[in-house]
């Protein structure tokens, strides 16, 4: 009896064991949390009398490196980028391979940001550098400064900020040539720091630098500047603001995309451009409307069975032309009619009616607009042809409903296409749904001042144009929250103008309050706004 008591209890165990090994797994203990140490480097980190073209730098653990094009900033810059591995494989040692030929006397720094990363658990080695100098001594001064948007809230990344030699800097520098000294602001900063910098003086200048060249294209770069040279050493903390360069008109071929539109790419400011077309010596119809948040323009007209066309351009002293070819394209744009604002329509806001293609007469007597009671509302109609908009303005009372009437061929576009009957249908809240912002300024510089309110996405919701007062009422606002951005409209134009860098224009000033408001329903928000913070 006690051998099979043993022998059932035996199993018990072996059974109880198994089932134990079944539920989990014997941990790791605590997970790795530390970066790569660096051990060791050869030519040793900091040296001087710098002529060797291989360094190997060792680590304590295996390491790889992720993302090193973007990570990696070589001050001053290198005309052929230098091989570094590991390219994919994880190693113990990194290898830097100099292709480029050195300058003489002159401190080159390699940060490699957060590329350098162990192989487990990702952890980065944060802003390691390799400092040598071809000379007798590092240099070890340094410039530092801020960096933001000259008119959107958020700060720009990956921003490239340089030094020039002051001497030899002219306007085309930031063009042709690279810099002499230069540093990264990477994906989260938004101060920056240009280190290991010889003594002198420099133009300072900032490059959102889409090709990552460190050249200037103004088509697609923005950049900021300080407009004099400033002298290193230096105790000043200097702020950049970039901006994209409103630089000289430039017209690009017209490309048609469909049989009655073409796109009229151009940089530059377009306002005041003047557009002819012609067939042989005779004007040929045409319109020219806007393409939202394009740097280009529309070009409409009839389809025409003829082997070219003359484009011409003309603002100011500038005169393009360009010969175009219609072609035969199956997708031909018609006629829509349809309303901007659907169900709810705000007391601030205006009732209109997009077209998409270009209209060139509404008969305003084909138009009714009558409230829940089917009482005939009055209304004052406004045409915008070039954003193919047209703008009905009435009286709005609360908690009403509205139909909009559009009787057939009430809008005729350039093709003599007619639009078929059209009902369109919004309504208002009650004014209690709504609430009122009081903005007091304070600390302002100049007059006059822009004060807008602008919405999560940075769409303009209201806006106040003042000259001298400082207590500014925005009423009758949906509830939710706000930012506020004033400007200082120096040419007194009623809009925000940007700079242009060859004549070393600055962006009008944009200061923003620095936090949300919160604008409630039934409720008044009396808000302090400090322009000289």
């Amino acid at each position: 009896m006690l051998r099979i008591r043993q022998i059932a209890l035996f199993f018990i165990i072996i059974t109880t064991f198994v089932s134990c090994a079944k539920r989990g797994v014997i941990s790791g203990g605590d997970k790795d949390t530390i970066p790569p140490v660096m051990l060791k480097s050869n030519p040793e980190n900091y040296s001087k009398n710098f002529n060797e073209n291989t360094i190997k730098i060792q680590f304590d653990e295996y390491i790889k490196l992720k993302n090193i094009n973007q990570q990696l900033i070589i001050s001053p810059p290198m005309e052929t980028a230098p091989d570094i591995s590991p390219a994919g494989s994880a190693k113990k040692e990194l290898t830097i391979k100099i292709i480029d030929t050195l300058k003489p006397n002159t401190t080159y720094s390699f940060n490699f940001g957060e590329s350098i990363i162990d192989n487990n658990e990702g952890n980065a080695l944060k802003q390691f550098k390799y400092i040598f100098s071809t000379g007798s001594y590092i240099d070890s001064l340094k410039v530092n400064g801020s960096i933001r948007a000259a008119y959107k809230k958020d700060h720009p990344n990956f921003v490239n900020v340089m030094l020039y030699d002051a001497a030899t800097f002219k306007d085309s520098t930031v063009y042709k040539q690279k810099p002499l000294y230069v540093t990264n602001t990477l994906d989260s900063l938004k101060t920056f720091s240009i280190e290991n910098v010889k003594d002198g003086s420099y133009y300072l200048v900032a490059l959102k630098d889409k090709s990552n060249n460190f050249k200037f294209d103004p088509d697609q770069d923005l950049i900021a500047f300080i407009n004099e040279p400033i002298t290193i050493p230096t105790e000043e903390t200097f702020e950049l603001n970039l901006f994209k360069s409103e630089e000289k008109l430039k017209v690009n071929r017209p490309s048609q995309v469909s049989e009655n539109k073409w796109y009229i790419p151009y940089s530059g400011n377009s306002e005041k451009l003047e557009i002819k077309l012609k067939n042989v010596d005779q004007d040929v119809l045409h319109a020219i409307t806007s393409l939202p948040g394009k740097d280009s323009l529309q070009m409409w007209f009839p389809k025409m069975e003829v082997d070219s066309l003359l484009v011409q351009f003309k603002k100011g002293d500038y005169e393009k032309q360009f010969s175009i070819r219609p072609r035969k394209i199956k997708m031909v744009d018609t006629l829509v009619v349809s309303p901007v604002q659907r169900g709810v329509l705000d007391f601030n806001d205006t009732f209109r009616i997009k077209t998409t293609t270009p209209f060139t007469k509404v008969d305003s007597t084909k138009i009714f607009i009558t409230n829940k009671d089917t009482v005939a509302v009055p209304f004052k109609m406004i045409r915008h042809p070039f954003l193919q908009e047209i703008a009905l303005e009435f009286e709005k009372k609360e908690q009403d409903k509205y139909k909009i009437q559009l009787l057939p061929e009430a809008i005729t576009d350039l093709f003599g296409k007619r639009n078929d009957s059209l009902n369109f249908m919004v309504s208002t809240q009650s004014l209690t749904d709504y609430g009122n912002l009081l903005v007091n300024l304070s600390g302002v510089k100049r007059f006059p001042v822009i004060v807008e309110v602008l919405d999560s996405k940075e769409v303009v919701v209201a806006s106040i144009i003042t000259e001298e007062n400082t207590k500014l009422q925005f009423d009758i606002l949906p509830p939710k929250k706000y930012f506020l951005r004033a400007i200082y409209d120096d040419n007194r134009n009623g809009k925000w103008d940007t700079g242009y860098f060859f004549e070393r224009k600055q962006p009008e000033e944009v200061i923003y309050y620095p936090t949300e408001i919160d604008v409630r329903a039934n409720w008044d928000v009396d808000q302090t706004f400090n322009l000289s913070e």
